[in-house]
């Protein structure tokens, strides 16, 4: 596994700093939908460290851990699924951060995706590709009497207490590393998940390459494209991934059960072989589903 580069490690240009509080396409915080959150939660009048620790449990719980259609969604899409997996996550607690004027920036990597096994199960993940595109978010803490301006890496956010909890009483015995179920921390009875005003992780042990930092998501999606192209994408975006949230909602639920669990080659039922078939010769079908879909 490569060794992700610290926050604290990276230096912004002038330039760049004075973009890491703008709106982007994506990070649309000038949205009606973002402002009147803002607004309700009244998180403009608070001290930036308690901003920050809202916004963050914000994201983690009340924007439950599932998958959207695609990864470059903007914030505002996000916020309206009111689901969210790590990079979409990313996407609106950034916006939510930049719509407070906290300065923050993008920091891409891509994960294996056994630490997907469990959450992904079957067909879905013979689809996915071996790496997944991944990132967390990078904060700038202003300084205080205390300590000087330094950055935070967040990605604690990824997996909403109820799904995490229901996974840690399935496994009650496990102790240390896990890596399962959309989790890959060194310490599953306790993992870093906490807001404290330091980094927070969930995923971290699954990286398997770094990508760099981007002053947005759109200027990553930009360069790497995103996890899924073409007939995948459509696959994904209109069949795989409501049968993934399926998954992860019993799973939230407390039904968890080893079955979910299987290896990248085999464990396909004889049925989802049938069903991979049927979406192998019927591509210009689906074009032409994805076709009225867009209408």
């Amino acid at each position: 596994m490569n060794t992700p580069i610290r926050a604290d490690q990276m230096h912004s240009s002038p330039a760049s700093s004075e973009l890491l509080t703008q709106p982007t396409v994506l990070l649309d915080f000038w949205h009606p939908s973002i402002q009147a959150l803002l607004n309700a939660r009244g998180w403009r009048r608070l001290p930036t460290q308690e901003q920050i620790g809202r916004v963050y449990n914000f994201v983690r719980d009340e924007i439950r851990f599932s998958y959207n259609r695609t990864d470059d969604l903007p914030a505002s899409e996000v916020l309206a699924d009111g689901i969210g997996q790590c990079n979409t996550k990313s996407t609106l607690f950034m916006a939510l951060l930049r719509g407070l004027g906290i300065a923050c920036r993008f920091h891409g990597f891509t994960i294996d995706k056994a630490l997907q096994r469990g959450a992904v199960t079957g067909w879905a993940y013979w689809l996915a590709p071996a790496s997944i595109f991944h990132s967390w978010v990078e904060v700038r803490i202003p300084a205080t009497n205390e300590r000087t301006e330094h950055w935070v890496n967040l990605e604690g956010f990824i997996l909403d207490r109820a799904y995490l909890t229901a996974l840690q009483r399935r496994f009650v015995s496990r102790q240390g590393p896990f890596i399962g179920y959309g989790v890959a921390t060194d310490d599953f009875r306790n993992p870093a998940i906490e807001w404290r005003g330091g980094d927070t992780y969930i995923q971290r042990e699954g990286i398997n390459a770094d990508l760099g930092v981007f002053d947005s998501p759109d200027e990553f999606y930009r360069r790497h494209g995103v996890n899924l192209s073409g007939i995948r994408a459509i696959v994904y975006a209109s069949f795989v991934r409501h049968s993934m949230n399926r998954t992860v909602e019993r799973i939230r639920r407390g039904i968890v059960h080893a079955s979910h669990v299987q290896s990248p080659a085999g464990g396909i039922k004889s049925s989802d072989r049938a069903l991979l078939a049927v979406f192998r010769r019927s591509k210009n079908a689906l074009r032409k589903i994805a076709a009225k879909l867009a209408l």
